[in-house]
């Protein structure tokens, strides 16, 4: 059979073509060009870098940030029959090495690498005796200071590239603006990079902002419309918990989504959200990434997000199957006050970062000058209890340890356990041959499982339980017996939260911070917040053409369908714009306190503020405030 993108893409997805770019962008890879592609969320990137790699010998790298979505998509290529694994650092030194052997004798088809782990010396020795076809890299505007997820350990990247010189180098993300490609392509050190970009339109997506003194009434409203599924953003775990709560008591099917949840909760609600179980999740931006279900009719947001480029992807997750759908923010009267305050704390000063990283040595009694690179389990709310912490301080100030390259921290992913056999054919059939009752479970095993002389696999005890006859606690203590007598390396299933220190460990009092990279994160961090600012009280310009606008793009028509458009349509009375001027002429500078203010619906509102604007009876000028001319 032939290996053209298309017949690979029959063969393992079933479908006869790509979207919008897909091919282009695979064709650029395999005439051995680097590659930049802007694809938004739900744009198919996955295929772009998975395609080129099937239709080449060799194996191909893929570089992502999350370990969660590593195992998903990994499990997904197995389960089509495509040989690919992950290394991450919530794998041991004996899982790394081994699999490390197998993709130097070309086992593997496709591996997936944490960015910590694409820079390490045990990867570099080894990734010189691959056959690499590829290196793609995953939510590429990591690499960026600008970018609104950066991740220090994404700048190590290019130091695996000077091993892969004829190696096309392909980089994906869902957003950025034009500060941040450029930034992407200089980090990476790709020259003539070929670009696509599309476009960040979504003309069956309605975006509508929406001030309102009743959130919480309207967001009941809003959720009883929807017929299929609908997502609901807060800002924390506690609110989350609060408001699946209040939609179940307002006969509403629901459930809360967060980070803080056990593996096996996370997957069993996640589960009941995609077969249409549960209509709404509710959730942190914990939720969403890599989760793919098409038939999101509403993304409501009832906290803002951090900005642009997070709302843009929560956002995206709605109407994926082309059909109507709408994404809604509910504006409360001091929420844009509120975001401002947390954009403050979300800097602490240098003496507090400090503080923090030296509880966390004290936490794990780390001497100063004691050799690390090491990953410890982390109960963050047990640490913060122990240390009695503000919780906002100590997780801004990790993420500026972390952007500093001094600590990783992993929150809690599903790990599933994992058995290798150690022990060689003659071992283990005397082991079989004198113990009947344990012999049951070790046909099991290999009756279920392929390949385990070879590689870790992933195991599912309760299967195992099944399908022996054994008890769950019988099949764990077996396992764990069969690790004592040498026959098998067995890894209990962790879910645990996970800190590591990159370098060894400093005297806190002179931990070296730059001061101009907090101030420069400080100053990226307004402009991101003012832009977000601008976009939720913006009355003129349609939605869609602002986002379009901020990621360097141009539409040269209007949706039609956000608030702003709608409102243009409103039919209005000569008494509304009279209404709207006179309350203008009495003081009221603010698009968002004529809605409070006046008695004629928030929609005309914004239809009369556009009206004035077009036929020039008013300005807003760059404070937002609106005059009279």
């Amino acid at each position: 059979m032939s290996n053209s993108p298309n017949d690979i893409l029959k063969k393992y997805w079933g479908y006869d073509q790509f979207r919008e770019l897909q091919l282009d962008i695979i064709e650029s890879v395999l005439e051995n060009r680097n590659t930049l592609a802007l694809l938004p969320t739900g744009g198919g990137k996955s295929l772009c870098f998975q395609v080129p790699i099937l239709c080449q010998g060799g194996v191909g790298i893929v570089i992502s940030p999350l370990i969660a979505l590593m195992n998903d998509q990994v499990d997904r290529l197995n389960r089509q029959g495509i040989k690919a694994i992950a290394l991450h650092s919530g794998l041991n030194k004996k899982e790394i090495d081994t699999a490390l052997d197998n993709c130097v004798q070309g086992y593997y088809k496709v591996i997936y690498l944490s960015p910590e782990r694409a820079a390490s010396d045990i990867f570099i020795s080894r990734v010189q005796k691959m056959n690499v076809n590829l290196l793609a890299i995953d939510e590429a505007h990591c690499i960026s200071q600008w970018g609104y997820d950066f991740r220090p350990s994404y700048l190590q990247i290019p130091e695996l590239r000077k091993y892969l010189k004829d190696v096309p180098c392909l980089a994906l993300t869902a957003t950025a603006t034009p500060k941040v490609k450029k930034d992407i392509l200089d980090k990476l050190e790709i020259k003539d990079a070929q670009s696509f970009e599309k476009s960040f339109e979504r003309s069956n997506l309605a975006y509508h902002v929406i001030d309102t003194e009743q959130k919480w009434t309207l967001a009941l409203k809003s959720l009883s419309k929807i017929n299929q599924s609908a997502i609901v953003y807060a800002r924390n775990r506690k609110t989350t918990v609060e408001i699946a709560n209040w939609l179940q008591g307002n006969g509403l099917s629901s459930d809360y989504y967060h980070a803080g949840l056990s593996a096996e909760s996370r997957e069993a609600k996640q589960k009941s959200w995609l077969e249409g179980a549960t209509k709404i999740m509710v959730c942190t931006n914990a939720f969403g990434m890599g989760i793919d279900n098409p038939k999101v009719r509403l993304v409501l947001h009832l906290e803002l997000p951090d900005s642009i480029e997070a709302y843009f992807q929560e956002a995206g997750r709605a109407g994926r199957d082309n059909n109507k759908a709408y994404s809604i923010i509910l504006l409360g009267p001091n929420d844009i006050n509120e975001l401002q305050q947390k954009t403050i704390e979300s800097f602490p000063d240098i003496s507090k970062i400090r503080h923090i990283y030296q509880c966390l040595a004290n936490h794990f009694q780390i001497g100063i000058g004691a050799q690390e690179g090491r990953f410890y389990e982390f109960d963050y709310q047990e640490f913060l209890k122990k240390y009695d912490l503000n919780p906002a301080i100590s997780l801004n100030s990790f993420k500026i340890l972390q952007r500093e390259g001094i600590i990783d921290l992993i929150e809690g992913f599903e790990q599933t356990s994992r058995l290798k056999l150690i022990a060689d054919r003659d071992t283990l059939y005397d082991y079989q041959l004198r113990n009947e009752k344990e012999d049951i479970l070790i046909k099991s095993i290999f009756r279920t499982y392929g390949g385990l002389h070879l590689e870790y696999a992933p195991i599912n005890e309760s299967l195992l339980s099944h399908r022996s006859g054994f008890s769950i606690p019988q099949v764990h203590d077996m396992l764990e017996r069969f690790m004592q007598k040498g026959l098998f390396d067995y890894i209990k299933k962790n879910s645990k939260s996970k800190i590591g220190f990159n370098t060894n460990r400093h005297d806190a009092s002179k931990l070296n911070i730059s001061d101009k990279n907090l101030k420069d994160r400080y100053i990226d961090l307004s402009v991101r917040v003012k832009s977000l600012e601008s976009y939720l009280l913006e009355s003129n310009m349609c939605r869609s053409k602002q986002l379009v606008k901020y990621f360097g793009q141009k539409s040269l028509k209007d949706c039609g369908i956000c608030d702003v458009c709608e409102a243009k349509k409103e039919i209005l009375s000569k008494e509304d714009i009279s209404g709207i001027l006179e309350l203008i002429r009495n003081g009221v500078d603010l698009p968002r306190d004529l809605i409070f203010k006046s008695e004629i619906n928030q929609r005309k509102v914004k239809g009369a503020i556009s009206n004035l604007l077009e036929n020039g009876k008013i300005e807003i000028n760059e404070f937002g405030l609106i005059k009279l001319i």
